[in-house]
């Protein structure tokens, strides 16, 4: 690329960049400014990446920031990143700092990213896909990085957005407050721009750009339709579990290999996530059913073939979702009984959790107190969690004791 070209753009980007402009503060870890290492932020398109980076930036008075999705960027290359080095050299000299915003769009970045580390330079990446730091990349920068995942905005955060301030106690009018928040963010997802809009149709096109711009042209994938069928199916089945045979089956595949790699590739382009069912054995593990999440629950309202919403699925959906911000090694356990979310640390289960709208039906609750007094038994625990919508009590039943807590107050309160 012509060195004046990349001058301009980057200009130009820059003052987009560093627009003064209101922003919700995202949580982030509080190493990735200390630490020494190259940072590493992935996460689902549109979910606030650059927004992050916008809110590190307050933190050095000089930077240098380029986005690599700029379509202008088309023919750039790794041989053009001496080039682009030079420019940034001569517009920010006294910058030992590197922003750069959606850099998987450049095959061999990992080279260059690590010969400016080398030379001791502060570095940020952030990337759309869960392979940015693959085993063939990663050997570039083995040791150092530092890996964050962002995802779509928490309920606490989404608050935050309303201007609804978070305590410890609240009155009866504001938790039907609370409860009309905590619907409308089932309901139309955590995506920080939707949150703002609550257009659907604006949030079937981040959809739709992450099938067709993250996947089906970066995967090349050429039966787009099967794996179009695939997603939507995914979609319309968050929280419940699937195989691949089934699924073969059911969607007339040819082989479960192509329903692997196309779950693979949504995985990786962070709209879908997998959880096993605990068992000692890795082997049974791999060959069990699994159980499917979507990133947000915006897309299955807005995308997917549900009629109607099922607000039991979604609230399952968004305390994985937690759980995953939390960076919890989740599972789910299951032996004639049933425990949606058990959660690992180390070698042993910490924690069980149950998730129900709520407990007013006898046959729902019986099912989700067994379940959970199964799994508690089970992993030698004498407390668990049911986590509902608005529902709270204390359960006691043979030296078991079972918290019923609402999403709202287990979202806020726990880390």
């Amino acid at each position: 690329m012509e060195k004046n070209v990349i001058n301009q753009i980057i200009i130009e980007q820059k003052k987009i960049f560093e627009k003064d402009i209101h922003i919700i503060q995202r949580k982030y870890t509080k190493n990735i400014i200390s630490s020494p290492k190259i940072i590493v932020i992935t996460g689902v398109r549109r979910c606030g990446k650059s927004t992050l980076l916008r809110q590190l930036s307050k933190k050095y008075n000089h930077l240098n920031y380029i986005n690599f999705e700029d379509e202008r960027f088309i023919d750039f290359t790794y041989r053009d990143f001496n080039i682009l080095l030079e420019v940034f050299l001569s517009l920010h000299p006294k910058s030992k700092t590197f922003f750069f915003d959606e850099i998987q769009e450049i095959a061999g970045w990992e080279k260059f990213v690590r010969r400016l580390f080398t030379e001791g330079y502060k570095i940020y990446v952030t990337g759309s896909n869960a392979t940015l730091l693959s085993s063939e990349i990663a050997t570039s920068i083995t040791g150092r990085n530092l890996k964050n995942e962002l995802y779509p905005f928490s309920f606490k955060e989404y608050l935050s957005y309303c201007k609804f301030s978070t305590k410890d106690i609240y009155t009866t009018r504001e938790k039907a407050t609370l409860s009309k928040h905590l619907s409308e963010y089932l309901h139309y997802g955590g995506f920080p721009e939707i949150v703002q809009s609550k257009d659907f149709e604006e949030l079937s096109q981040i959809y739709q750009d992450i099938i067709i711009k993250d996947l089906l042209v970066r995967q090349k994938i050429r039966d787009s339709k099967d794996f179009r069928e695939l997603s939507l199916f995914l979609l319309s089945n968050v929280s419940k579990k699937i195989s691949y045979n089934n699924l073969k089956e059911l969607l007339e595949f040819s082989n479960t290999s192509k329903v692997k790699n196309y779950i693979d590739f949504l995985r990786e382009a962070y709209i879908f996530f997998t959880i096993n069912k605990y068992d000692t054995s890795m082997k049974k593990q791999i060959v069990n059913k699994k159980k499917v999440y979507a990133i947000d629950t915006g897309f299955v309202n807005a995308v997917s073939f549900q009629f109607s919403e099922n607000k039991g699925w979604l609230l399952e959906n968004a305390v994985f979702l937690e759980l995953k911000r939390r960076n919890k090694e989740i599972y789910y356990f299951e032996d004639k009984k049933e425990c949606d979310f058990i959660i690992k640390e180390g070698r042993k289960i910490i924690q069980t959790i149950q998730v129900a709208d709520n407990l007013s039906n006898p046959k729902t609750r019986k099912r989700e107190i067994e379940g959970l007094k199964l799994a508690m038994t089970r992993f030698n625990l004498d407390k668990g969690k049911i986590i509902t919508y608005d529902t709270e009590e204390k359960i006691v039943e043979e030296n078991k004791q079972m918290e019923v807590v609402p999403f709202w107050k287990w979202s806020l309160k726990e880390k």
